[in-house]
């Protein structure tokens, strides 16, 4: 017994290149599912030359690995750095196989700033599995082995010699692979954000890169900017109310089979048929929104040091209210008055999320004591996910069999959508309710606009959940609801016409680059941020705006 404990007890001595390759192979067959299930679905084997380029993908791949371990497997620090490694990799293996998700800087970022709850639906048994499997069970073995490193330089050499060869033979191969590869990687550029781990390693670098410009100074959009009314103005109220992972395909005003805004449908309200997100993720789409930067040119770095729609508002004289219930306002609602959501509220939360009608609570009694003109947004959880089923009361699940779990990829398609048709039905009450608020105040100039931060894809294609780099995201992830309501007041007020900016919204093309212009415009405040040719209110004005000049 005491021979079996020490041969138990005795810790594994393996030679360094050893370890470097064993890490190396590891991570090319079981931490990089994703990626071989990409090459897998966008390559076709046909012919000698796509046949000899399959084969060589892991070749390659695993020569890529073992010269990024050759040079990290360092004496004291390689050890606890691979396990490092090996854990992370076991848990975005699992995200970017079950959820179809890439890894770059934008992902990252949602990463540091997303809610502990969160991460907390994202514990599944099935992912714990994955990471157990993928990530600690072999970075125990590697704590266990005692890595030999030969003198300094007998193991560089022996380092070079191994790495040498490797590159030697995809030398040798690539003159026969070349163009496939050429077309293989201009044809499917996000593919490098599948390689486990450069890929999360990249994009935290550059993460950071973004964010040491940290350091520059604060820029002010327009110090002149004013309120310059029409004459016939009246105590204005308008409310935003910041949908989460809506897609407009799923709102049955844009033509959806199931009838998920039966409430919003009542009211005389314009639908914008075709939004574009400025992002797939909200730590970009939200400062994006009220941002006076278009999406080509925005930044999320840039945006938290330069003033934003919020700010000229409040500059101008308008009283302002950021209600928040998703994961923070990424920073729009630093400089203003906001308010989050109590969790302790029994009665909408469950100690970890808030049904969405705790925004609404108070409203009706903030409404009737304001003073002056007032600008609201209430930031909706909406329909995030994986727990689409812990986002609606019990009376608005309509849609039926629901995928009432955090694993959604175990569900069946019509399980999912189901569930997520029903967080739609409780977002369009939201927004409903949010109108017959307003108006028990007729005598306000008062608006509301709903919208969407970015969509959601909910398994097609094998994709789930949302943050695809833009250029690859699907409209699922990218087309997103917009709707409008005004009193009588605002209408006649502003001197819109509305019935035209109804055929406008039905037919034009529009996207959150419209958002902050077609707002200070409404707002009736005159700024040099502002771009007329961004306001979609522009051409149903029935008079022009009152400007300075």
């Amino acid at each position: 017994m005491k021979k079996l404990f020490s041969l138990l007890a005795k810790r594994p001595e393996i030679p360094a290149v050893r370890v470097t390759a064993l890490l190396s192979a590891w991570f090319l067959l079981f931490l990089n599912c994703s990626f071989w299930r990409f090459v897998w679905t966008h390559t076709e084997v046909s012919g000698f030359t796509n046949t000899l380029f399959m084969l060589s993908i892991p070749l390659a791949v695993f020569t890529l690995m073992y010269l990024a371990f050759s040079l990290l497997l360092l004496p004291y620090v390689g050890k606890p750095l691979m396990i490092l490694l090996l854990i992370i990799s076991g848990a975005t293996n699992y995200l970017m196989f079950q959820f179809g998700t890439f890894i770059d800087a934008d992902m990252i970022r949602n990463t540091f700033e997303t809610h502990p709850g969160e991460v907390k639906d994202l514990i599944t048994p099935l992912s714990v599995l994955w990471l157990t499997l993928g990530g600690i069970v072999p970075a125990v073995w590697l704590a266990r082995v005692k890595i030999v490193f030969r003198p300094f330089w007998k193991e560089v050499t022996a380092r070079l010699a191994r790495c040498g060869i490797l590159l030697l033979c995809v030398l040798v191969l690539a003159p026969f692979v070349y163009k496939e590869y050429a077309s293989f990687g201009r044809n499917n550029r996000e593919v490098r954000r599948l390689v486990n781990p450069h890929n999360y390693v990249y994009a935290t670098i550059r993460y950071f890169q973004i964010e040491q410009q940290k350091k520059r100074p604060f820029i002010k959009l327009d110090e002149e900017a004013e309120h310059v009314p029409y004459p016939d103005e009246e105590k204005t109220v308008f409310i935003v109310v910041l949908g989460e992972t809506s897609r407009a395909m799923n709102f049955s005003l844009n033509g959806y089979e199931k009838e998920t805004n039966p409430e919003l449908k009542k009211h005389d309200i314009v639908n914008f048929r075709n939004v574009q997100s400025a992002g797939t993720a909200t730590a970009v789409s939200v400062p994006a929104i009220f941002s006076f930067t278009s999406r080509k040119d925005f930044s999320p770095t840039d945006a938290k040091y330069t003033e934003n729609l919020l700010d000229l508002l409040q500059q101008t004289g308008y009283e302002i209210l950021w209600k928040e219930n998703d994961n923070g306002c990424k920073g729009v609602c630093q400089r203003v008055p906001n308010v989050e959501m109590d969790l302790k509220d029994k009665r909408f939360c469950d100690g970890t999320y808030c049904k969405d009608e705790i925004l609404l609570d108070g409203l009706e009694e903030y409404l009737r004591n304001i003073k002056g003109h007032t600008f609201i947004v209430l930031h909706t959880i909406g329909s995030h996910g994986p727990t689409y089923y812990r986002r609606y009361p019990p009376e608005f699940k309509k849609f039926t069999p629901t995928c009432d779990t955090e694993e959604i990829q175990t569900c069946t398609q019509e399980q999912i959508k189901n569930t997520y048709d029903n967080t739609i039905l409780y977002a369009d009450h939201i927004a409903a309710s949010v109108i017959d608020i307003l108006k028990k105040f007729p005598e306000y100039e008062s608006g509301m606009m709903y919208v969407s931060d970015h969509g959601e894809s909910l398994g097609e294609n094998g994709v789930y959940l949302h943050g695809l780099p833009y250029f690859i995201a699907p409209k699922e992830q990218t087309a997103v609801p917009m709707v409008i309501w005004m009193s009588d007041v605002m209408k006649k007020s502003d001197h819109l016409d509305y019935e035209c900016l109804k055929k406008k919204a039905a037919k034009g093309q529009f996207s959150h680059d419209n958002i902050s212009h077609s707002l200070l415009s409404l707002m009736e405040v005159d700024s040099t941020a502002y771009d007329k040719n961004l306001d979609f209110f522009e051409e149903c004005r029935i008079d022009p705006l009152p400007r300075k000049n």
